[in-house]
């Protein structure tokens, strides 16, 4: 049985190969996310020596080694210019201080980007618009956090204004905001919080389609009545390994992201992308 589901995990693991970043012109996002697995890189990349978080050239550096969704983190400024940057203050990943929403993008785009060890990169904070435009061109797929001061209607717009409804995936915590971005742009992805049965219940009781959902199923393993329920409707779940996951993987070797999909896992949001991606293609 083990050997079956190994056997099943590298066949879709070829699958998404051959597919690159980008779903093919025949077939829709959610199409092509529910044919997994797929690997999700949190924050864009974070655990590169070399490169930060939330950075496009950590994007780039990523995507030149292996197929990856791109998760990123949106902010804004004071003047309402929407940044990719996770924190609402400045000091920890920036050479910058004090809190983003004080800051004009004029005050913060001179900033640079540190790496995990606050090591000063050289490399300058992006603007969404500039990560949707890079995006487009390299047919990378987004998972975009909206943070909590940032209207969702402002990131809809700009990814309606580069095109990338086809590449882009909202995330949301709650089931209000789930309806709400629903509500804007119906024809857009949604992330929603599926942690249990009954969170699943709440959002699927605001009639937003199943098609128009993936399931963030936490950052440990749900229930497998949670698991069955969702392959049932036929939607992509997402579970979070960054943290706890990623350390035991890191203790048990890299084997156990084979685990995670083997009971339902479709996307691994992950701080070590480019590991469980060589799990998933080795077969560790």
């Amino acid at each position: 049985m083990k050997r079956v589901l190994l056997l099943t995990v590298i066949a879709f693991a070829a699958i998404l190969h051959a597919h690159a970043q980008l779903p093919d012109a025949d077939s829709s996002l959610i199409a092509f996310l529910r044919k997994g697995p797929h690997i999700s890189a949190h924050r864009g990349g974070m655990n590169f020596a070399a490169y930060p978080e939330n950075c496009l050239e950590t994007f780039e550096h990523l995507l030149s080694q292996i197929p990856a969704i791109i998760e990123l983190d949106v902010e804004m400024t004071a003047d309402s210019v929407l940044i990719i940057l996770h924190d609402n203050t400045l000091h920890r990943t920036t050479t910058g201080a004090g809190a983003v929403a004080a800051h004009t993008w004029e005050q913060v785009k001179d900033l640079k980007l540190k790496n995990r060890d606050s090591t000063d990169t050289g490399f300058s904070i992006p603007l969404l618009a500039d990560a949707l435009e890079w995006a487009a061109r390299r047919g990378a797929i987004f998972t975009i956090d909206v943070k909590r001061n940032v209207p969702f209607e402002k990131v809809i717009q700009q990814v309606e204004r580069y095109k990338m409804e086809r590449q882009s995936v909202i995330i949301t915590y709650t089931a209000a905001d789930a309806l709400q971005v629903y509500t804007l742009k119906p024809d857009i992805l949604i992330s929603a919080n599926m942690r249990s049965v009954e969170e699943a219940d709440r959002v699927l009781g605001t009639g937003i389609p199943a098609d128009r959902l993936v399931a963030f199923v936490g950052t440990r393993e749900p229930s497998p009545e949670l698991y069955d329920k969702l392959k049932a409707l036929n939607i992509p779940t997402i579970l979070g390994t960054m943290g706890n996951l990623d350390n035991m993987a890191l203790a048990k070797g890299n084997r156990v992201y084979l685990e995670f999909i083997a009971r339902g896992a479709v996307i691994l949001s992950t701080d070590r992308p480019v590991e469980a991606w060589q799990a998933i293609m080795e077969g560790e």
